[in-house]
């Protein structure tokens, strides 16, 4: 492949004949002369043509490889925005159903204190059936903390999952992009 270089030298070179075989001409030369000297300079022209045209064509392919390129970035910038978009929705999908049973385990924590403390009284004869109520009641509502305890670890654990799941896809549609 020729280089830009050698191409203007050679365009350079077909000039100078041109000028040349036209200075001849004009100093008397015979007709063949200036057969040959046409003949140069349509060869010249020819040529000169020929390069434009290499010239227009490569670039042309490399504007089409450009217009590629380009179609390409934006096709992985709108993947990368929904990647982004994603992440950032990326919240706790349970956040509601975890806040309201902390707040029956707190309000059931406020019930077990003054059951606790009645239970803990020492004048048992006198306030058995009491007793047994507030025992009873007490060991009800530890049951009920003990269940929303263990429903708020299930959810716990479900939403870690899902979001960890989330995660990754979502780096895995990044890796994808590389």
């Amino acid at each position: 492949m020729t280089t830009q270089r050698q191409i203007v030298e050679h365009q350079q070179t077909q000039m100078q004949k041109v000028k040349n075989s036209g200075a001849i001409s004009f100093n008397g030369s015979s007709p063949s002369s200036d057969d040959k000297d046409e003949e140069m300079s349509r060869s010249a022209l020819s040529a000169f043509r020929a390069k434009e045209e290499e010239i227009e064509r490569k670039k042309m392919e490399v504007r089409e490889r450009v217009q590629a390129q380009l179609g390409r970035v934006e096709e992985e910038t709108k993947r990368l925005a929904e990647i982004r978009e994603e992440l950032e929705a990326l919240g706790d999908p349970m956040r509601k159903e975890v806040a309201m049973i902390r707040k029956r385990i707190d309000a059931v924590n406020r019930e077990l204190r003054p059951l606790g403390q009645s239970c803990q009284k020492k004048d048992f004869i006198r306030r058995e059936k009491e007793y047994k109520e507030a025992l009873e009641a007490f060991n009800e509502k530890n049951k009920e903390k003990a269940q929303l305890l263990t429903k708020l670890m299930e959810l716990v654990s479900e939403s870690e999952k899902l979001r960890m799941k989330k995660l990754e896809e979502l780096s895995k549609n990044i890796e994808s992009i590389q």
